[in-house]
């Protein structure tokens, strides 16, 4: 590489974005031995959102410190209940930003003003060299992509407990007691513990386009808690939640940049998981880095395409059919949810557990998947509707 410019700087690898992804790819980088710069608009800002993921999902490498609270008991309620046989937990945001850090890594604070895979350009004019530039920084605030959002309250666990009936989590509850028809857009409650003295309780709209707005889910969590016997005090802490679950499209130039995170496919469209899949991919990808061969495979892209064919099934679903969705796919065998929610390379698996839910979906669900597989599933669609996730 030749010596950086004056008002230049060069390194091996050029991280873009220090969340979850850009900081984990730098993290593992740098321990490595690669020369690293991270970019980022504000690099020490403090992580907020709540992060979950199947423990099965988590790297060896990762500390398990970073684990806030565990369940080997989540449930799911559609049409009936269901025991999820798989192992949910919730991280402990500040601990796992506090555990990826990286003191060989240059860091800089600016915001991309051009990008190639080989440079970029910050607004402050600045350029930065590099053979093989990455880009970790999200989809929050790109206009027009489906979005899940979501509104919930951190309470005591004694007020919480109640909720839970006896699981360890809500994974999702799609009972009707939030004050809605069976003709309005469908929302669920997610309840899961953050550790031993709180709860969350959140009611989610999984994806929409527009989405669904955060006051009306406050409105329907208020009214499926107080017809559960809870009712708020006002005060508790609340969590809101609104972040794409689709990956934009690139800016003329970025063609061949290599994209991680929520940036890319690791974000599942429909469910809206991308952490725990770009911390498990993060080594795959610094290997790949190291020797300059290509880090995506002919069988992570099917499943893409899998992945998103099984989003826009999901928008010819009428707001009544949504339980029974899921109740097909909750009434498949542990191995096959694994595969679809988890396996970013298994298309067999991932084909295979979508073709094992048509035969038991309703005549109406079954059409609107033929409708989407002729072109014609998405037309004149507002709401998107999938497999459920929690990351804000």
């Amino acid at each position: 590489m030749s010596a950086p410019l004056p008002g230049s700087h060069s390194a091996e690898v050029v991280v873009l974005g220090l969340g979850p992804a850009g900081r984990a790819l730098t993290h593992r980088a740098a321990a490595a031995g690669l020369d690293v710069i991270a970019i980022d608009t504000h690099p020490a800002r403090r992580w907020t959102p709540t992060y979950s993921a199947w423990l099965d999902e988590l790297p060896e490498w990762l500390p398990r410190a970073v684990i806030a609270s565990v369940t080997d008991t989540p449930a799911a309620w559609t049409t009936k209940r269901h025991a999820i046989d798989r192992t949910y937990c919730v991280l402990d945001t500040s601990a796992l930003q506090d555990a990826l850090t990286a003191p060989t890594a240059r860091t800089l604070t600016g915001t991309a003003a051009a990008v190639t895979p080989t440079s970029v350009i910050l607004t402050d004019g600045t350029l930065i060299r590099a053979r093989t530039v990455v880009d970790a920084r999200g989809s929050t605030g790109v206009a027009g992509l489906a979005e899940q959002t979501a509104f919930g309250v951190i309470v005591d666990r004694e007020i919480g407990e109640p909720v839970l009936e006896g699981s360890g989590a809500w994974f999702m509850d799609w009972r009707p007691d939030n004050g809605t028809d069976s003709a309005a857009v469908p929302s669920f409650l997610y309840a899961v513990s953050l550790g031993p003295d709180s709860i969350l309780l959140e009611e989610t709209c999984l994806v929409g386009r527009p989405p669904l707005d955060p006051r009306e889910l406050h409105a329907r969590l208020q009214t499926r808690l107080a017809n559960r016997g809870v009712t708020l005090a006002g005060t508790e802490d609340i969590e809101r939640v609104r972040f794409p679950v689709q990956a934009p499209p690139r800016e003329p130039g970025e063609r061949g940049v290599l994209r991680i995170g929520a940036r890319s496919s690791a974000m599942h469209p429909a469910t809206g998981y991308s952490v725990a899949a770009a911390l498990c991919a993060t080594d795959g990808v610094v290997d790949a880095l190291r020797t300059q061969r290509r880090t995506r495979s002919v069988s992570t892209w099917a499943v893409g395409r899998l992945r998103d064919l099984g989003l826009r099934t999901t928008l010819g679903l009428a707001p009544e059919l949504v339980p029974e969705f899921f109740a097909s796919f909750f009434d498949l065998p542990t191995s096959l949810q694994r595969a679809y929610l988890s396996g970013r390379s298994d298309a067999v698996g991932t084909a295979h557990a979508m073709t094992r839910m048509f035969p038991s979906l309703p005549t109406a669900a079954r059409l609107a998947i033929a409708r989407t597989l002729i072109g014609k599933g998405n037309r004149g669609t507002k709401v998107d509707i999938s497999v459920a996730s929690r990351e804000s």
